[in-house]
């Protein structure tokens, strides 16, 4: 292509078949590959970033209501970033220039520092490394704050899942969630329920069909080492991709893509998003952590093509 890429310098890191690309702006994932299949719904190096595809989502993820919270009595007001909703989404550092720390040919560490903007004055360290181990990707992020007074954080991630067919309807979902939030038309909760019973329950693997979901899910099964995993596989089983997350995040947002700008993107993967606290958590608090001064928070996850 001619001229700088929309989302900055390209960092492809690769493992046998494995290759992945992960961009200057954001810090987030480009695309992942393995062979000639894709792994994650993707976008061309000449376009940006379209339907927060792959991006990192810090000092929180998912939305604020009217973008106004209350922390230690002080009422703060956000940028709203999603104006037709009234809503401040997906944090601050989403359109960040990132920066290389640690490069090798199947890994890759970026960094981005977060000054103090309007409604939210605290500075973060935000570090992430993608790595390759020749089974799948991880990826481990790092928030420490580098300012004089405690702050609240949350993280989160954007990626698309595809089986590389044309649509996700046909694809089979396993998610090991026991509970889903309740949102009103501006996709902020009001509240949870049990998936039993309901349209959410996939604990039992089955297929996504023509349901549109844009919800958060918690409740979380986990095994032994801490992990959930939620897996998305062919009709015929031959073809699968799961999504693993560690004991930080506890939500798991899922998005079928049915409202995304562009017609020809929807519904071509399906957002499962790792959450460390659910949408609106600045101004409800729910699951929030409180960084002191110097300290950090820690979360893992990964992808791992079937």
């Amino acid at each position: 292509m001619t001229g700088a890429a929309p989302t900055g310098e390209q960092f492809a890191i690769t493992r046998g078949e494995h290759r992945a690309v992960v961009v200057e702006v954001g810090g987030g994932l480009r695309t992942y590959t393995v062979g000639d299949r894709d792994v994650v719904d993707g976008y061309a190096e000449d376009a940006q970033c379209d339907g927060g595809r792959g991006q990192t989502l810090v000092p929180w993820p998912n939305r604020v209501r009217d973008g106004s919270w209350t922390w230690d009595g002080v009422t703060r007001q956000l940028a709203l970033t999603e104006p037709e909703q009234r809503n401040a989404i997906h944090g601050l550092v989403r359109w960040m220039p990132w920066s290389v720390v640690e490069r090798s040919t199947s890994a890759v560490t970026l960094a981005c520092r977060s000054f103090p903007q309007p409604g939210y004055p605290w500075t973060l360290a935000v570090r992430t490394t993608w790595a390759l181990d020749g089974r799948g990707l991880g990826v481990r992020t790092e928030i420490t704050n580098v300012s004089g007074t405690a702050a609240p954080v949350a993280a989160g991630f954007h990626p698309y899942l595809t089986l590389a067919g044309p649509r996700i309807d046909e694809a089979v979902l396993t998610l090991p969630a026991d509970t889903v939030l309740v949102t009103d038309a501006r996709s902020i909760p009001t509240g949870s329920r049990p998936v039993a019973g309901t349209e959410f329950d996939f604990r039992t693997p089955r297929a996504v069909g023509a349901q549109a979901i844009d919800h958060a899910f918690t409740g979380l099964t986990r095994t032994a080492d801490g992990r959930c995993t939620v897996v998305l596989a062919s009709a015929d089983g031959a073809r699968s991709v799961e999504l693993w997350v560690d004991e930080a995040y506890l939500y798991l947002e899922v998005f079928t893509g049915d409202t995304l700008a562009d017609p020809a993107r929807r519904r071509q993967g399906l957002a499962v998003e790792p959450m460390s606290a659910p949408p609106n958590a600045l101004a409800s608090g729910e699951a929030l952590v409180t960084v002191a001064p110097g300290a950090s928070w820690t979360g893992n996850w990964g992808i791992v093509p079937g």
